[in-house]
């Protein structure tokens, strides 16, 4: 029985390439003929494979391959790709002996002992026809570079394979989406694959991964007279879990999403947890009120005006234009702009009301808005009276929780009042600027300049007082030399932790600054990521930057813009309201900031107690749940495969957040596919402008707020966007540039307390610019231009 026809081959005993081998045959798929040595090791295992080499290749089927087939090897968990060995071109009995021998010597090799961890297995052999390959190559069913299934890449060598696999040729490297198209196509000259060939492998690879279950990782090869064979099948082992898994339910097909506004407050990707918590309870307080303005007759279900896609947050437009087709003076046009600083073509207007509805949904929302004082006036003392779970029992832990969650849901509406109060100001004082310009013979943009810049100079905004609290804190640490050189000789978290320990005036400015702001942070809302109060490393960084940068230059605070005299009463009275709303809208953000970071210090004593009772593997995995999982997580049914999925769910994650969406998306939202890197030939990035100034400098793209640590004085910065965690910065760079954003977004608002040239809405900012470029940045104007060489 040392020898196995593939017909014979049920299962994974006589290793993964084996196995995979006989599924394809079995499947109707093109498999060069061949048989498989049971153990080599054996007793006469090698005389009877060459007895059976001997009759192929009297058939005429020789030369051929001997590959190893291991147990474990081309499993589910590992790949051993490449560990052991494969003879090509055996064309004789003396060859054949020879290479069994050596795959079967290759698996006490070094490199497959450090690679598996233990010394030596079982080992199999594979013995196949060589075809005589015109083409050869490998196709995954799902992309494993960036753990996308909607993706399928297909890798091509001229003639055999072995050159892909050794390194030595660059292939032909062709990326399709979900439809089969064309993503990217890198080739040569010539392409070795023909569209046709190119549909006939992807067709076969996706009967295999439905064959399989799940995704897979296939080698091929097209012969001389262009007959397509499958060489090789076996699951793709370096997955993550489903970037998709998580998904919300579509509210509509055809519904047009946006990462626009939301991406602001929920920049990059969340955990299922923050999904379930801050996704849901912005999206209630979005429904309410479109209920408060009778655009819909009640609260329905989650995920109406949210979604939540590859693990970021959307806005959903459509189910917006509900509300603007019912209100007095809102267009389509003018809620789009709104939301994504443009006119969104895609987005179908619904059929206008009335204009006696109008007129009383218009009074409505108005009254809800500008009302909403007393509403905000109880935040606070609503928000103490919520004390943060420490119990061990998980079951009362998860009920103080889920009341904490109906308590958010409330404070997230306040501020949605909140907002809406500042906005309704803010757009008339801009529609209004907008039309005086048009009306003088000068462009839309410069009123809208001209807004932002009355806008600016608010005082006591929430954001700008705790900044200058921790400018304060840096520059007590600047006057003393001696201090300041040990806090940037440290680590961040080392000097942090022993400056508020220290019982000094900068200890005690330090300790007063955290006990009122230590609840904000970078990506505040999220329910994983920690507050300043708790990362210390996070503080500690941006407080060196501050640092360096107050040591070399003269103290820079906020730059309080005058309101020109020479305005109308109209504007200057529509001009404080704007600064009053933003003020305003500042706080409530501060308090869904507060009441969102005790939220988050509960779920994480959630999880050390189900860590501390062996109920989870770790405490963080906590974070990876919904809601609705974690009544079945502290309960006492067995977790064991929901437990896997949380795991598989936390390696995603980190996938998930290297994603870049459109600005719009109809239907479910599908992430740009990363292209090729090649020199930008459109050196104009235009945006909208949000706060005034000129400026030239040097570039620094900060995808992340831990990627702005690298930040120097004079710089202009390049985010996706950014949201309080960032505002430290501010007293560094030169200018600001945002890939989204509006004149009232929180990055713009700051951005002009400390007169920075600020264009926000540019879309492609942060993939067009590298750092090191030199640019100008045109704030009145809302243009970035790449320069030459200084």
């Amino acid at each position: 029985m040392s020898v196995i026809e593939f017909d014979a081959v049920r299962d994974d005993r006589y290793g993964g390439k084996a196995a995979g081998l006989a599924r394809l045959h079995r499947l109707g798929f093109a498999v060069p003929v061949g048989f498989v040595v049971a153990d080599v090791s054996a007793p006469g295992a090698v005389e009877a494979a060459a007895e059976r080499f001997a009759r192929m290749a009297a058939d005429g089927t020789a030369p051929v391959a001997v590959r190893s087939s291991a147990v474990g090897e081309d499993g589910d968990d590992q790949s051993f790709a490449g560990q052991y060995d494969t003879v090509l071109g055996v064309d004789s009995l003396d060859a054949f002996a020879a290479a069994v021998r050596t795959c079967a010597a290759s698996v006490r090799s070094r490199r497959a002992s450090s690679y598996s961890g233990q010394r030596g297995a079982t080992m199999h052999v594979v013995v196949q026809q060589m075809v005589d390959a015109r083409a050869a190559g490998v196709v995954f069913t799902a992309d494993p570079a960036t753990g996308r299934r909607d993706l399928m890449v297909i890798d091509a060598v001229t003639g055999l394979g072995d050159a892909l696999v050794d390194g030595t040729v660059s292939p032909d490297h062709v990326v399709l989406d979900s439809r089969g198209a064309l993503a990217v196509q890198e080739v040569g000259e010539v392409p070795v694959l023909s569209p046709a060939e190119i549909a006939e492998i992807r067709s076969a690879a996706l009967r295999a991964a439905e064959h399989w279950g799940r995704p897979v990782d296939l080698e091929w090869a097209i012969d001389r007279s262009g007959k397509l064979w499958w060489l090789q099948a076996r699951p793709i082992t370096t997955l993550p879990g489903d970037l998709n898994e998580m998904d919300s339910p579509l509210a509509g097909a055809d519904h047009v999403y946006t990462r626009c506004n939301i991406g602001e407050m929920m920049p990059g990707a969340f955990c299922p947890l923050t999904a379930s918590v801050s996704g849901y309870a912005i999206d209630y307080a979005m429904q309410m009120v479109q209920v408060v303005a009778r655009a819909q007759p009640r609260y329905e279900k989650p995920w109406l005006q949210v979604g939540y896609f590859y693990g970021h947050m959307f806005l959903n437009l459509t189910e917006g234009t509900a509300l603007s087709s019912g209100l007095l003076g809102n267009s389509l046009e003018q809620f789009s702009m709104s939301i994504c600083g443009r006119v969104v073509e895609e987005l179908q207007a619904q059929p206008p009301k009335p204009f006696a509805r109008k007129l009383v949904n218009t009074v409505r929302l108005t009254t809800h808005a500008l009302s909403a004082g007393p509403a905000i006036r109880r935040l606070g003392d609503r928000i103490a009276a919520f004390r943060v779970p420490a119990g061990d029992d998980p079951r009362l832990v998860l009920r103080e929780l889920e009341a904490g969650v109906e308590l958010y849901c409330d404070v997230t509406l306040t501020h949605v009042r909140s907002s809406s109060r500042a906005a309704v100001a803010a757009n008339i004082l801009e529609s209004v600027l907008v039309r005086r310009a048009i009306g003088n013979g000068r462009g839309e943009e410069e009123g809208r300049a001209e807004a932002a810049r009355l806008m600016a100079g608010a005082s006591e905004v929430e954001s700008a007082l705790m900044l200058e609290e921790l400018d304060a804190v840096v520059g007590g640490l600047a006057a003393d030399a001696a201090a300041a050189e040990e806090f940037l000789a440290g680590e961040p978290d080392q000097v942090v932790g022993a400056l508020r320990a220290a019982d000094s005036a900068g200890g005690r400015a330090l300790r007063r600054f955290l006990s009122r702001h230590g609840h904000r942070g970078y990506r505040e809302l999220c329910m994983r990521d920690p507050s300043w109060a708790e990362d210390a490393g996070g503080l500690g960084a941006m407080m060196q930057v501050m640092l360096r940068s107050a040591l070399d230059r003269a103290d820079r605070g906020p730059a309080r813009t005058q309101v020109e005299t020479n305005s109308s009463g109209v504007v200057r009275f529509l001009a404080r309201l704007a600064r009053g709303g933003a003020r305003g809208r500042e706080e409530t953000k501060s308090k869904m900031a507060l009441t969102a970071h005790a939220l988050k210090l509960g779920y994480r004593h959630l999880g050390e107690v189900l860590a501390g009772s062996g109920r989870l593997p770790d405490a963080d995995l906590v974070f990876f749940f919904d809601r609705g999982e974690l009544h079945r997580v502290v309960g006492a049914e067995d977790i064991t495969d929901l437990v896997q999925c949380a795991r598989k769910r936390r390696e995603a994650l980190t996938f998930q957040d290297s994603l870049e969406f459109d600005d719009v998306s109809v239907g479910r939202p599908v992430p740009l596919v990363a292209r090729p890197q090649h020199a930008a030939t459109d050196d104009r990035i235009p945006g909208r402008p949000a706060g005034r100034g000129i400026v030239e400098g040097v570039v620094r793209v900060a995808k992340s707020v831990v990627d702005a640590r690298d930040v120097r004085r004079g710089e202009i910065l390049v985010a996706p966007v950014t949201d309080v965690g960032w505002t430290p910065y501010f007293t560094v760079i030169a200018a600001l540039v945002t890939d989204i954003g509006s004149s009232v977004s929180h990055g713009a608002v700051v951005a002009r307390e400390y007169g920075l040239p600020c264009v926000v809405n540019t879309l492609v900012a942060t993939r067009v610019l590298r750092t090191g470029d030199r640019v100008r940045v045109d704030g009145d104007r809302g243009l970035v231009t790449r320069l030459g060489e200084p």
